[in-house]
C-alpha cells in the first residue's frame, strides 16, 4: 500500500463517515447505545451489591466458577451486549439492516470484549492481562468494522518499513515478535516453576546445587523462547550479527558489572562456597542467606531487614561463613572481678555458668581464664560452645545474667572505676587526682 493508497483509503472512510453522520438513524442508534450503557452500569452496580459470587459458585467446578466470576465482574458488558443487541434485532425486522449497522458494531465489540475476558481470566499477571486483552479487543474492532486486513497490509508495508543491515524491519513484524515472546515467555516461566517445584523437592541435591539448575534450566528455557520466537516471524539469526560488535561495546563498558555479578553467582554456586541458609558475616553485614539470585545475594538480618549483596563482593571480599563446615559455634563471654576475689573460684563459677546454659553442648566442656590484671580489676575469658550460631548474642545476654547472680551469691564484686577529687583549703585549681577501683 502506498501513500497514494492511503489518501484514497482515508478519502473514501471520511466520505462513509460523513454519510452516516447526516443520517437520522445515526442519532437513533447513538441514543439507544446510550441508553443501555446507563441501564448497564446502574445494573453493574445493583448486581455488585446483591450478589456474592464467592458464596454462590462454591463448590461449582472450576471452570463454571470461572464463567460466573467473569460474568459478575463485566455484568455492565454483559447488560450492554443483550440491550444493544435486543436494539438491533428489533431495528432489523422494523426497518433495513443497514440502519442499524452502529448498534451491529458496538454489540460484537461487547461480545468480543466478554471473550477476551474469559479467555485471559486463566492468567495471574495483571499487566500481561490487561496488554492481551487490549490488543486483542483492537484486533476485533478491525475485523468487526472490516479494516483489519487494510491494516495489516499497511502495517506491513515499504513506508513504514526499515532495514538494518539487511534485515526489514517492519511495525507488523515487530508486533508479531512482541506478541510471540509474551506468550513464549509465559510458557517458559509455567514451564520454569514447574522444574523448580521438582528440583527443590529432592532430597538428593544440595541446596545450592538445586539453585544452579534452577537457574541453568531457565536460562535455556528462555534462549529457546527467544529463538523460536524470532524463527516463527521469519528474523534469521545471522542478520543479528551486524549488532554483536556494538552489544560487545555495551557489555565491555556500561554492563561489565552486571556479568560480573552474573558470572560470580555462577562461581558461588558451583564451589559451594555460600548456600542458602548459612549465616555469613560480609563488611559491617551480618545474617542468614536467603536467596540466591542472578546478580546479588539475599542476607536476611533476623530484625525485618535484607541486605542486598552483589555477587561480586562475595567472591572479591572476605566473607565469613559461621557455617561452611561445622554449625557448631565458639561463644566468647569478657568480664571482670575485683582484686578482693579468688581468681580460681571466679573460674570454677564462670565454668558452672557456661556448663548449665541450655544451649551449651555437653560434649564439650566450657573453659574459663584468667586473661589480665587490669588497672580497674582482673579480667577473664569464658568460652563455650553451642550446637547453632542463630541467637549468639542473646546466649551470651542469658550467660552474663547468670554470672551475675552467682557472683552476687558469693559476695563478688564486677568492678568499675571510681574517681576521687580532693581539695585543699577549699581553693582552685585541683592539686591532686586520685583514680581508685570500687
Amino acid at each position: 500500500m502506498d501513500l497514494n493508497e492511503i489518501i484514497a483509503f482515508l478519502h473514501a472512510a471520511a466520505r462513509s463517515f460523513g454519510a452516516e453522520v447526516t443520517s437520522p438513524w445515526f442519532y437513533l442508534q447513538f441514543g439507544l447505545i446510550l441508553t443501555a450503557a446507563g441501564i448497564a452500569w446502574a445494573s453493574d452496580r445493583a448486581i455488585r451489591a446483591r450478589i456474592d459470587i464467592g458464596a454462590i459458585a462454591m463448590g461449582w467446578p472450576v471452570a463454571l466458577r470461572r464463567l460466573a466470576h467473569v460474568l459478575v465482574g463485566s455484568a455492565s458488558t454483559v447488560v450492554f451486549a443483550i440491550l444493544v443487541s435486543a436494539a438491533r434485532l428489533a431495528m432489523v425486522h422494523a426497518t433495513w439492516p443497514s440502519r442499524s449497522y452502529l448498534l451491529a458494531v458496538c454489540a460484537k465489540l461487547a461480545l468480543a470484549w466478554l471473550v477476551i475476558r474469559l479467555v485471559t481470566s486463566v492468567i495471574r499477571n495483571e499487566f500481561i492481562v490487561r496488554l492481551v486483552s487490549v490488543s486483542a479487543w483492537l484486533i476485533a474492532a478491525l475485523s468487526v468494522v472490516g479494516q483489519l486486513e487494510p491494516t495489516l497490509q499497511f502495517l506491513n508495508s515499504d513506508p513504514v518499513s526499515i532495514e538494518l543491515g539487511g534485515l526489514r524491519l517492519t511495525p507488523l513484524v515487530l508486533i508479531k515478535l512482541g506478541a510471540l515472546l509474551i506468550v513464549a515467555l509465559w510458557l517458559t516461566n509455567i514451564a520454569s516453576n514447574f522444574v523448580e517445584s521438582r528440583i527443590n523437592r529432592s532430597t538428593d541435591l544440595t541446596p545450592s546445587i538445586q539453585v544452579l539448575l534452577v537457574k541453568m534450566i531457565r536460562i535455556g528455557l528462555l534462549t529457546v523462547a527467544v529463538i523460536v520466537a524470532l524463527g516463527a516471524v521469519g528474523i534469521n539469526l545471522s542478520a543479528l550479527a551486524v549488532f554483536s560488535g556494538a552489544v560487545g561495546v555495551g557489555i565491555g563498558i556500561g554492563l561489565q558489572k552486571i556479568v560480573a555479578n552474573f558470572i560470580s553467582g555462577i562461581i558461588l554456586l558451583a564451589d559451594k562456597s555460600v548456600k542458602p541458609g548459612d549465616l555469613v558475616t560480609i563488611g559491617d553485614s551480618s545474617g542468614r542467606i536467603s536467596a540466591m539470585k542472578t546478580r546479588y545475594v539475599s542476607v536476611a538480618a533476623g530484625d525485618g531487614r535484607e541486605f542486598l549483596i552483589p555477587n561480586e563482593d562475595l567472591v572479591t571480599q572476605k566473607v565469613v561463613n559461621w557455617t561452611y563446615t561445622d554449625k557448631n559455634t565458639l561463644v566468647k563471654v569478657l568480664f571482670s572481678a575485683n582484686y578482693d576475689a579468688d581468681p580460681r573460684l571466679v573460674c570454677q563459677l564462670a565454668a558452672a555458668v557456661g556448663a548449665a546454659a541450655p544451649r551449651a553442648l555437653k560434649n564439650k566442656p566450657p573453659s574459663c581464664i584468667l586473661t589480665e590484671f587490669g588497672e580497674a580489676g582482673m579480667k577473664f575469658s569464658l568460652t563455650f560452645w553451642i550446637a547453632d550460631p542463630d541467637g549468639m548474642d542473646s546466649v551470651k545476654s542469658d550467660v552474663m545474667l547468670a554470672l551475675w547472680d552467682a557472683f552476687k551469691r558469693e559476695g563478688i564484686r564486677v568492678p568499675y572505676p571510681v574517681r576521687e577529687i580532693r581539695v585543699r583549703g577549699g581553693a582552685l585549681p585541683v592539686e591532686s587526682v586520685v583514680e581508685v577501683s570500687g
